[in-house]
């Protein structure tokens, strides 16, 4: 059996993360809520768009043989507009006063468009000669009943709603939003706003972690904060059982240190620990394991820890869990290195940057000069983070490296 304490590369690690995850059950929203909602199936249109031949512009409508040269003179015999089409039928030497989105009468099969014409009593004049065809929507031509459009999968967008409304879909099958339970641990910490002693600090990682979970597609309980007493962190780990959440986040204590008893706690509790060491900077130490139907994801204290372990894995569990088959998917980039770099040890390093937009091609991405990780100052600041692999060499200005906006 592999140690669960070796230092696991970064690939591997969201690897066997996102092994742990299923997606899960669906459930039916109204289409009003199914923005930044995953499709539990493929989603096929009710109904055919435009459901009849449409005018394209104001003008109006009449067949291409009338309109062909300049002079013609066609005699007005009635209106089409929008929700009230013109019943009846376009002969030879005939035209409807048609207004976009309105139905193209039967007969007619183009649109003399308003600035061609020129409106005499009941007649109206070529001016521009029209070929036959133009400024028709036919049926159809944006989609059919029974096209799929929208594949399962698929984290629905302003757009996409858009598109699924227009299908005619009221409601929409969607995955269940995970449910993550956040914990933030440590005698240290105190709430925003609250008296802080000399020794404390103010607790910050809780509210950047339920952000880029909500954004992740995930609802979000704060369990506030646990001392460092395994009965304050039995009752919160017991309150995230009962609440069902599918994901325990905790924040701090994944060391072994002897003030670092979240890792104990959870195991008295029956967690199964798949690791808790990553060979990347910063956030070696993170906690991962299963607590019954329940993810455990330790995240360590620093708060840029935090954040990047929460980008690199919490984010793709997440996705994966609402049933996103990317979840996985490299979502680095590449850039142009404007510094020298040193050679680097053994651990996958996750710079904290900035990045200069380039007219020529890639942007320009330069680390900050002191990355410590608990400082968010800087990680507020920076654009983007720069990946150096284990190992790597020494690199140039001008180099091609990766990196993850931010």
């Amino acid at each position: 059996m592999a140690d669960p304490s070796a230092l696991l590369p970064v690939d591997e690690a969201l690897r066997r993360v996102l092994a742990a995850a299923r997606p899960l059950p669906s459930e039916t929203v109204p289409i009003a809520q199914a923005n930044r909602r995953t499709l539990a199936a493929p989603l096929a249109s009710l109904r055919t768009q435009p459901p009849f031949n449409a005018s394209a512009m104001d003008g109006y409508a009449v067949r291409g043989a009338d309109v062909a040269s300049a002079g013609a003179r066609l005699r007005v015999i009635g209106t089409s507009s929008a929700g009230h089409a013109y019943s009846g039928a376009v002969g030879a030497g005939e035209a409807v006063r048609i207004f976009t989105g309105a139905p193209v009468p039967a007969g007619a099969d183009t649109v003399l468009i308003q600035e061609s014409a020129e409106r005499d009593g009941d007649d109206v004049v070529v001016r521009v000669p029209e070929r036959a065809g133009r400024h028709v929507r036919l049926a159809g031509l944006d989609f059919a009943e029974g096209d799929v459009l929208l594949p399962a999968g698929l984290r629905l967008d302003p757009r996409s709603v858009a598109l699924a409304a227009a299908t005619n879909h009221a409601e929409v099958p969607v995955s269940r939003r995970p449910l993550v339970a956040v914990l933030a641990t440590g005698d240290e910490l105190v709430r925003p706003g609250e008296p802080a002693g000399p020794d404390q600090i103010v607790a910050s990682n809780s509210f950047a972690i339920a952000g880029l979970s909500e954004a992740a597609g995930a609802s979000v309980l704060d369990l506030g904060i646990a001392s460092d007493d395994f009965g304050s962190l039995e009752s919160a780990i017991a309150a995230a059982e009962q609440a069902g959440a599918d994901v325990l986040v905790t924040l701090g204590g994944a060391s072994v240190g002897d003030h670092d008893l979240v890792q104990s706690a959870l195991t008295q509790r029956g967690m199964q620990l798949g690791f808790w060491r990553i060979a990347m900077r910063p956030g070696k130490p993170l906690i991962f394991g299963r607590l019954g139907d329940m993810i455990i994801l330790g995240l360590p204290g620093n708060p840029v820890s935090s954040m990047v372990c929460g980008a690199l894995f919490l984010a793709p569990l997440l996705r994966a869990l609402a049933g996103d088959p990317d979840a996985g998917a490299d979502r680095s980039e590449p850039a142009v290195l404007g510094v020298a770099l040193p050679g680097n040890d053994g651990r996958q390093d996750y710079l904290r940057a900035r990045l200069t937009p380039s007219r020529e091609g890639l942007p320009t991405v330069e680390p900050f000069d002191i990355q410590d990780s608990s400082m968010l100052r800087v990680m507020a600041q920076a654009d983007a983070l720069l990946i150096r692999p284990p190992h790597a060499p020494p690199a140039s200005p001008g180099d091609i490296c990766r990196v993850i906006h931010l």
